[in-house]
């Protein structure tokens, strides 16, 4: 009996092997045997092949989820998925503008300063913080109350990101009852081939900022782990702007059998902001680089524990629990105050003002139970998502302390808060989602979400008859959805649906600012839908995903300006629901690979989007009267956004240059044409930006990233807040560059 091997050398790009192809690949050579049994008495021979080289590239960027995806079904909606791998992008400042370029139709919102927070929207909601989706890291959700404030204040590094999934409205059965959609950033794994591995990225750029990532990583035996710790300083682009950030995060798996998996994670994110104030117009056409505060502060300190228990009972049926916490707080000090508002010395005192301290405390846990059932019934087969989901939460906030005359951050008091409060939540949801595949082609997916809770209010404040205010506020929804796909081939489908969705009534809604304020005992939650209605094709070297969307949004929230019904004439500020909006428009992506040869390639991508958003009804008070707004443009909601690219890729390497364009903008329902003196309404100008960014990665342990952005240094910014950081014009960064090297051992 004779045994022969055959050995082969193929060289192939590293993505092959673990099945995907990268838009940068770089060589890798693999070994593989191949044994046979013969029987002859010849002696034991080795053939060695020529080496056969095998080359890929991505003209192609975005995936979308598969229909079953997890315990989630994704058929039927719009998706996408980003893998940060795959695109040149100012990761080291978490561009949003670069980082969720073909993403169509995302509205940033610059607040925070380069590098600390994303605030992004789609289809004319509220960018403040991306409060309007339900945001998850590596599917646990880590908005800070989803009932008292949803703002997500947790702020982990891009480079600490695999990929990020958004899905529109359309799945809000299954994850929450957001009308923006759900954001879940998924973090990088462990290489589990390996014990021990070590990954270091550094970054240094513009305006002192420099940062660093480290991270382990490995498997032993049934173990799995993996941690980072990262930090990073930067001094602003405008005066008084520095901000100096760190996050650390830890995973631990444990895989007791085939089918039943435990993993427990805890991340936290952390930094301090130096606030610079809002300018006026006229400032900022002076020099938006300057500040009208050297004294304001703002600093979130948030934690993210979960635990997961993943059973797959059978090949049909998967059961995950998730039990996780959103624990921390958002602290701020600050002269709360228009930008015409000096901040200088007191004369008399010597001293500066004593400065204003707020706090909030998060105390947020939820548990969630999910199930996925695949099935058949007669010919028709189906797969079933279904779940239930409790959270608790207690936020206390505490406001309009009164500080130090100091300079620096110091949340000391030298007087109690005005308000102190507590905003309590019980409530309990059940959903669920069933795929019916009807033909080979056709699914058609139903769907209900029930949610029965209720909110408390308890605390004081102190210029205010505590008896006027709500206390409680119910929440039950029965939200219904249906949704679909049809295959027209299996590069070609047609998708679309209906579901409900609404928003609660938030705690900055019900908190009267001063005694001329009062509250609706009667608010209602904001309720409405998204429908959509699209075509997505994928062919070789072309990707094409057009939707057509609407949004109904009704109950928004606001003033209005009210006489007191005693008959003694005096006016007062009533916060209620002030009218209804609806959004309408077109989301469209197209990546396209425009040249290939054995060395180059050339892709090239367009994601615009149209949005007619629009109030159908509603009146808000100037202060003196009610005007009526019905057909003016919703607040921050851009009729265009188009973003659209060039890359070329030689080799390993990628240079990628962007441009982008987002119409004008209103800061109010009133559509205030003309901006104020003090900057805090007006319109928001139209801009267009230029980004260059690029990727070279040396084998397979060195990758160095660079980027220039806003090359053409325009200076623009992108909304006037009504609150926080403080009515006004808020200056986005000029050019700045920027240099990343990654090292993975």
């Amino acid at each position: 009996m004779e045994k022969r091997s055959l050995h082969i050398d193929i060289r192939i790009p590293r993505c092959l092997v673990v099945g995907l192809l990268s838009s940068v690949a770089f060589i890798q050579s693999v070994s593989v045997a191949i044994g046979q049994s013969k029987s002859t008495s010849d002696s034991l021979r080795s053939h060695t092949l020529n080496a056969v080289t095998v080359k890929g590239a991505r003209s192609i960027v975005v995936e979308t989820l598969p229909e079953i995806h997890g315990t989630y079904l994704m058929g039927g909606k719009r998706s996408e998925v980003i893998r940060l791998s795959e695109i040149d992008a100012n990761v080291a400042e978490k561009n949003p503008r670069q980082i969720f370029a073909r993403i169509p139709g995302v509205f940033v919102y610059d607040m925070d300063g380069t590098g600390n927070q994303v605030n992004i929207s789609t289809r004319g909601l509220d960018p403040h913080r991306s409060w309007e989706n339900n945001i998850r890291q590596n599917g646990v959700i880590t908005n800070s109350d989803m009932y008292g404030y949803p703002a997500s204040h947790y702020s982990p590094p891009m480079e600490s990101m695999e990929r990020i999934e958004f899905v529109r409205g359309m799945g809000s059965l299954q994850y929450g009852a957001q009308f923006g959609g759900m954001l879940n950033y998924i973090t990088k794994k462990a290489d589990t081939t390996r014990r021990f591995g070590f990954e270091t990225i550094n970054s240094v750029g513009s305006y002192g900022l420099r940062s660093t990532y480290n991270a382990i990583g490995g498997r032993i035996g049934k173990w799995t782990y993996y941690a980072y710790y990262y930090r990073r300083h930067s001094d602003g682009y405008r005066q008084n702007s520095n901000s100096d950030s760190q996050a650390q995060f830890g995973s631990l798996q444990f895989q007791a059998s085939k089918s039943v998996g435990i993993s427990a994670e805890l991340g936290r994110s952390t930094y301090t902001y130096h606030i610079p104030g809002p300018l006026t117009d006229a400032m900022f056409a002076q020099d938006p680089r300057q500040s009208s505060r050297s004294r304001n502060y703002f600093n979130p300190d948030i934690y993210i524990p979960s635990l997961k228990l993943n059973w797959k009972i059978s090949d049909r049926t998967s059961v995950l629990w998730t039990n996780s916490a959103v624990l921390g707080a958002r602290n701020s000090v600050q002269l709360d105050a228009l930008a015409t508002v000096l901040d200088t010395i007191n004369r008399a005192t010597g001293q500066y003002r004593a400065r204003q301290v707020d706090i909030d405390n998060f105390n947020s846990y939820t548990t969630e139970a999910r199930i996925l059932h695949r099935y058949k019934l007669g010919g028709i087969g189906g797969a079933l998502a279904a779940g239930v989901q409790l959270m608790s939460t207690d936020l206390h906030r505490r406001q309009l302390g009164v500080g130090t005359t100091a300079s620096d951050f110091d949340l000391t008091l030298t007087a109690p808060f005005k308000r102190d409060l507590h905003f309590r939540t019980k409530n309990f949801a059940a959903f669920a989602e069933n795929h019916f595949y009807l033909t080979d082609r056709l699914t058609v997916s139903p769907g209900i979400r029930v949610e029965s809770g209720t909110t408390e209010m308890r605390g004081t404040i102190s210029y205010y008859d505590n008896a006027t205010l709500p206390r409680d506020i119910s929440h039950h929804f029965a939200l219904l959805g249906i949704n679909g796909q049809y295959k027209l081939s299996n590069e070609v489908k047609l998708y679309g649906g209906w579901a409900q969705a609404y928003r609660p009534v938030v705690f900055k809604d019900i908190i009267p600012a001063s005694v001329y304020e009062r509250i609706d005992n009667n608010l209602k939650d904001a309720y409405g839908y998204n429908a959509e209605f699209g075509l997505e094709g994928r062919w070789q070297g072309l990707h094409v995903n057009v939707t057509v969307f609407d949004l109904l949004y009704r109950n928004r929230l606001g003033t209005v300006l009210l006489t007191n019904p005693d008959g003694d004439g005096v006016n007062y500020i009533l916060r209620t629901n002030i009218g209804d909006s609806r959004s309408t428009g077109v989301e469209a992506l197209l990546e396209t690979q425009l040249f290939r040869s054995e060395k180059l390639l050339i892709s090239g991508f367009t994601s615009t989007a149209f949005n007619n958003a629009r109030y159908i009804n509603g009146r808000v008070s100037t202060g003196t009267e009610n005007r009526n707004v019905t057909g003016n443009q919703v607040e921050s909601a851009p009729r265009w956004t188009s973003r659209n690219g060039l890359t070329a890729r030689y080799g390993t390497a990628s240079l990628t240059i962007q441009y982008s364009y987002v119409a004008q903008t209103f800061s109010d329902a009133l559509n205030t044409a003309v901006p104020s003196a003090n900057g805090a309404v007006g319109p928001v100008p139209a801009y267009s930006l230029v980004d260059l960014n690029g990727t070279w990665r040396i084998k397979r342990l060195l990758t160095i990233r660079g980027s220039i952005n806003n090359l053409l240094n325009q200076q623009y910014f992108t909304k006037r807040p009504t609150f926080y950081p403080g009515p006004g014009v808020w200056p986005s960064d000029g050019r700045s560059a920027q240099i990343t090297v990654g090292l993975n051992l």
